[in-house]
């Protein structure tokens, strides 16, 4: 998390800077509205803390121009007393919430934390649920006879209702069956609602999904929509459903009985028309035998079940995979690279892709970005790790824990966690499911193991 601090007063921009440090929360500091300025223009950052008043630019006409500028940063207004009218100025500006001097360093904490939380959410839920255009659209590609299944069991399940889960392991394309599945069904006129279940803050999984009236809880200032109603009369996909907590399931499972939610902190149930398609890469039978996850859920979830093989198992659809994300990745950056000499072409094939689909993308865009030629060539990929499935297996092996050396099961993880970070070369979204945790667990351990990577 990185804060911008705007106030004129040097101490009072030293005080903030260290109580946010004391949280482990980067900070920069400006002393003046233009200094803001410049450097929200270089830098992004995910909150911003402003005094009210300031010479020459005051804290109003700098939220003013944040906005007009398209920045959509959470705001906190620090204000004196007296300035309270002014305060409320600032909230119709465009800020989210406003502090009194002197204020209570672990309460302004929590505020900033809680707005940073919840607008990650709706840059989660907006980038999972915006339209794209039909030329950038991913379809499931693929001809080999695992494939081949899985597409004609698309196709028959394409008019009807049923739930579907998808299981498999991380980049396989669980979303991408999802929106196929949406596009052949009876709703595909509908919206297409993804939420991705590990990627949301526990707390507020359960007013996202079912949405809140005024004055449910502190700071619900108006009513908000959730997702079941946001995907009525269309999809609504639960990624990750593996990571939703037991108290939660309870929930969702009635829901998926009655067809019918109520907002938190409503009265009335509210009928709700939306296909349910969940996935997960986690083993949901053992997380049942093992009392993680309800049963009774897990057979409403699995009416139709579809398991998408890694790619290491299907090594013959890399061709026609590679081709299709080259011409996107084309398209996306304005290049015009025909196609891969047959060395390259070899040295996809022969990779184990431990990353599956999401690692081929990976590696695909960093090539088209160095390419210099009009073909990508072996020099151009990057193949970091296991290039064969034999090798892959030992690198597993290795990274079992060996008796003889005296490895703890924190070692292991610890290494797992390494390894993956210097796959993903430090990406923790992708490094978390990869691992199969969630983004927060992921850096949770980062910071009590201190991996400075």
């Amino acid at each position: 998390m990185n804060i911008l601090i705007v106030d004129d007063e040097p101490n009072i921009r030293d005080l903030m800077h260290r109580y946010l440090q004391l949280d482990n929360i980067d900070s920069d500091c400006a002393e003046n509205g233009l200094s803001a300025q410049r450097m929200l223009k270089d830098e992004l950052y995910d909150a911003c803390l402003i005094d009210l008043r300031m010479p020459g630019m005051d804290g109003l006409s700098l939220i003013e121009w944040i906005r007009s500028e398209g920045f959509r940063m959470p705001i906190i207004m620090v204000s004196a007393h007296g300035e309270i009218a002014d305060a409320v100025s600032a909230l119709k500006q465009g800020a989210q919430d406003y502090i009194v001097k002197p204020f209570d360093p672990e309460e302004l904490v929590i505020r900033l934390k809680k707005l940073v939380d919840a607008q990650n959410l709706r840059n989660l839920v907006e980038s999972e649920t915006r339209s794209t255009s039909t030329d950038d659209k991913q379809i499931f590609v693929g001809e080999s006879p695992s494939i081949r299944k899985i597409k004609d069991l698309i196709n028959r399940i394409s008019d009807t209702n049923s739930t579907v889960l998808i299981t498999g392991e991380s980049g396989t394309g669980k979303e991408v069956v999802a929106r196929d599945i949406h596009a052949s069904s009876p709703v595909k006129g509908g919206p297409f609602v993804a939420i991705n279940i590990g990627g949301v803050p526990e707390n507020l999984l359960e007013s996202e999904l079912f949405g809140y009236e005024k004055g449910a809880f502190t700071g619900a200032a108006s009513r908000k929509t959730g997702m079941f109603e946001l995907a009525s009369g269309g999809t609504l996909f639960l990624d990750e459903i593996g990571d939703m907590p037991l108290s939660l399931q309870v929930k969702i499972l009635r829901v998926l009985q009655e067809k019918r939610i109520t907002r938190l902190g409503g009265t009335d149930p509210m009928p709700i028309n939306a296909r349910i398609i969940a996935a997960t890469n986690k083993d949901v039978e053992h997380m049942v035998r093992e009392g993680q996850f309800r049963e009774d859920l897990f057979y409403r979830l699995n009416v139709v079940r579809i398991t998408i093989p890694p790619l290491r198992e299907r090594r013959e659809d890399i061709p026609m995979l590679a081709a299709g994300i080259l011409k996107r990745f084309n398209r996306q950056m304005g290049n015009k690279i025909s196609g891969f000499t047959s060395d390259a072409l070899s040295m996809l094939c022969e990779h184990s892709f431990f990353g599956n689909v999401r690692e081929l993308e990976n590696i695909l865009e960093r090539a088209v970005i160095f390419s210099n030629t009009s073909e990508i060539h072996p020099e151009d990929l990057d193949l970091r790790g296991s290039v064969s499935m034999r090798s892959h297996e030992k690198e597993k092996e290795e990274s079992m824990p060996d008796v003889s050396e005296g490895k703890s099961l924190k070692d292991v993880e610890i290494d797992a966690i390494i390894r993956a970070l210097h796959r993903w070369e430090g990406n923790r979204t992708r490094t978390a499911k990869e691992l199969g945790i969630s983004r927060r667990t992921l850096i949770n351990k980062i910071a009590e193991n201190h991996l400075d990577l």
